[in-house]
């Protein structure tokens, strides 16, 4: 065990010369009130005498907590932070019938079930907004998504760019991205017009050389697009068919067993060890209390 204040020990000085002095109590004033000798009480005396050494060992734990004590525990677990950053399509076909919504939705549900991980909401149609940057503040994620809505945004934003839209993502991921995995979860319901042979594979290549996953969900009754598909598989990660609320939310439910929380070792590191002696200073007060509704000295 080691101290964090340890220069603080040299004041149980002053409860060592306090339990020194109670053997040393003479036996009082002698009232002969009753004109007889009476024998003495030795378990009384050390009753008494024990009683009165609380208030001195309670200074003394007193000190001691004051002093920090500390000890080596064994080696802890902590949560590795995952960044995950939803791209999201925001063009006009993404308003028909009930897409958003269960996309928003969806979203919601996968976020509360991250707790602890970094989230980050990019919207894109033909260009990109950075809506929330990557935090742990989980209302920032879920109060943005509702201004998020296909049927909100101005014209110019009614195209599909996923190319530019993922280039953009990674930039962002790179600059805010705290130590842990990074994970892209685009979710778009159409084709995109600037990804060809080319940008597929220098897309795929920036995403794995800057360590991004990326899961599409593809929330519209055509096929997945080949290219995002391919992206997706460089990447270390996949695209999934999600087209009702079910759907969706299975395709989340997998997203997370494939991508756990993972927990890392800290290794054996000093922590506070206040608990025996706030129990020690807890039960002497309590005698010492105690001990004040009669076992105590008097002056005779």
């Amino acid at each position: 065990m080691t101290f964090s204040h340890p220069m603080v020990l040299l004041l149980l000085a002053i409860p060592a010369l306090l339990l020194w002095a109670i053997p040393a109590r003479g036996a009082g004033i002698v009232v002969p009130f009753d004109h007889h000798q009476h024998p003495r009480r030795r378990p009384l005396a050390w009753l008494l005498g024990a009683c009165e050494c609380a208030p001195p060992l309670l200074l003394a734990a007193i000190i001691f907590l004051l002093a920090g004590p500390q000890t080596l525990q064994q080696p802890k677990a902590a949560r590795s932070l995952t960044n995950i950053q939803f791209c999201m399509d925001v063009s006009g076909s993404m308003g028909v019938g009930d897409r958003y919504g269960m996309a928003k939705d969806a979203i919601e549900n996968f976020v509360n079930e991250r707790e602890g991980d970094a989230f980050g909401l990019t919207i894109f149609g033909s260009h990109q907004i950075r809506w929330t940057p990557l935090t742990k503040d989980l209302n920032a994620v879920r109060n943005a998504l509702p201004f998020a809505d296909p049927r909100r945004q101005p014209m110019h934003m009614g195209g599909t760019r996923i190319g530019a839209a993922l280039r953009f993502c990674r930039e962002n991921m790179i600059y805010e991205s705290e130590p842990g995995d990074r994970m892209i979860i685009l979710v778009s319901d159409g084709a995109s017009s600037d990804l060809d042979a080319g940008a597929i594979e220098d897309i795929g290549n920036e995403l794995q050389d800057a360590r991004i996953t990326l899961f599409h969900i593809h929330v519209a009754e055509d096929a997945i697009p080949q290219e995002v598909v391919d992206i997706a598989e460089k990447s270390g990660g996949q695209a999934f068919e999600a087209t009702d609320r079910m759907a969706l939310a299975r395709v989340f439910r997998r997203i997370d067993a494939m991508r756990p929380a993972r927990y890392i070792p800290l290794g054996t590191v000093p922590m506070d060890f206040f608990l025996p002696f706030a129990l020690a200073g807890a039960g002497l007060l309590l005698i010492h209390v105690l001990a004040l509704f009669g076992l105590r000295y008097t002056p005779w």
